[in-house]
């Protein structure tokens, strides 16, 4: 059975339907519904940056994620996780530093290394823009079913298992 999607395109029900021209639907749906996705998520990155601090710059704000949940980092682990150079991290850090979030201790495993970390005012302020969020989420999904949510968080975790395995 065919439709038509909300975006007006052709959609087959069956998995993996394609047209004449080879073209198959679901995965052209996937990309597009994507491509909406990132795009809002790199809007709403820079404007949680701007509520946890004005002066932090959108990219920075990953780096405010990775060390809530990840714990003290090298700046070089940082950098092999985002897939960028050790001085884009470095550079991000500075700022970070400058602006009071994150802080630098010697790494007791290499003195001549060191661990970036969260500050207690990094971490308050991150949290707050994090529960804020949240509560967006829970808002603009008060319609769906429990189980959708749940659902939905499933299938983007599988999504992004696979994209780093």
């Amino acid at each position: 059975m065919r439709g038509v999607d909300v975006h007006g395109s052709e959609s087959g029900s069956e998995r993996g339907a394609t047209s004449g021209s080879g073209v198959d639907h679901a995965f052209l749906a996937l990309e597009r519904e994507l491509a909406v996705f990132l795009r809002r998520a790199r809007a709403n990155s820079g404007e949680m940056a701007r509520e946890v601090h004005p002066e932090l710059e959108p990219a920075a704000y990953g780096l405010l994620v990775r060390l809530e949940s990840a714990g003290r980092q090298r700046a070089t682990d940082l950098a092999a996780y985002f897939g960028v150079g050790k001085a884009t991290v470095s550079r991000q850090l500075r700022a970070l530093e400058g602006l009071g979030l994150v802080a630098r201790e010697p790494d007791p495993d290499d003195g001549r290394a060191s661990l970036v970390h969260l500050t207690d005012e990094g971490l308050d302020r991150y949290r707050s823009v994090r529960d804020a969020r949240r509560e967006r989420y829970v808002r603009k999904l008060a319609d769906w079913d429990r189980d959708e949510v749940a659902e939905l968080a499933r299938l983007l975790h599988h999504l992004n298992a696979r994209a780093e395995g």
